[in-house]
């Protein structure tokens, strides 16, 4: 197993290595300590979520004060890491993943607490994340998926959307007085 930083500060690509053979396959689908190692602090997970959609939802953005680690165990997603932490050199970055259960597809993404995260369905989508921290919908945070100050090129622009992810308002309108937000805004 392979842990490797992204572009972005606490989001880490756990690389799987599948040993396939004429019965099935087996990986390993975390190892903590090289989690921790690669993350340079202590983790834990308190909860597992296993959540099925349907091909062309998308889920997202949910940004929580807890760490999770993310993995398509059914289908084919994009998933999506975004910064919204105002503070962070990278606010507003986003990076990409596809995942999902065919050869080659099948790392993890750890997505550290104060993240946000979206994913797209391109198939029926089994999902699971383990988190931090035992739910609390008082903490859930989010934003737009389709602020135009994230720049994400989706494979959609009319998914299929709950009515909580409808009503997000955009991470540009959140922190409008960011001065990255004003530059965006300045040259657009």
């Amino acid at each position: 197993m392979i842990v490797e930083p992204t572009a972005i500060a606490g989001c880490l690509l756990v690389r799987t290595k599948v040993l396939e053979d004429e019965r099935g396959f087996f990986l390993e689908s975390y190892k903590q300590s090289a989690i921790t190692r690669t993350l340079g602090r202590p983790h834990r997970f308190g909860q597992g979520n296993h959540s099925r959609s349907k091909a062309g939802v998308l889920r997202g953005f949910h940004a929580e004060p807890w760490d999770k680690l993310i993995s398509v165990v059914h289908g084919r997603a994009l998933i999506v890491v975004a910064d919204p932490r105002p503070e962070s050199p990278t606010f507003g970055a986003h990076v990409m993943f596809e995942l999902g259960d065919a050869p080659g597809t099948r790392d993890r993404v750890f997505v550290a607490n104060g993240l946000g995260n979206a994913f797209y369905c391109f198939t029926e989508v089994d999902y699971w994340n383990d988190v931090s921290d035992e739910f609390d919908p008082a903490n859930r945070g989010g934003f737009a998926w389709n602020d135009p100050f994230l720049g994400i090129d989706w494979p959609t622009e009319a998914p299929i959307l709950s009515p909580k992810d409808q009503g997000l308002t955009g991470l540009s309108d959140q922190h409008a007085d960011h001065p990255a937000v004003r530059r965006w805004r300045e040259g657009a």
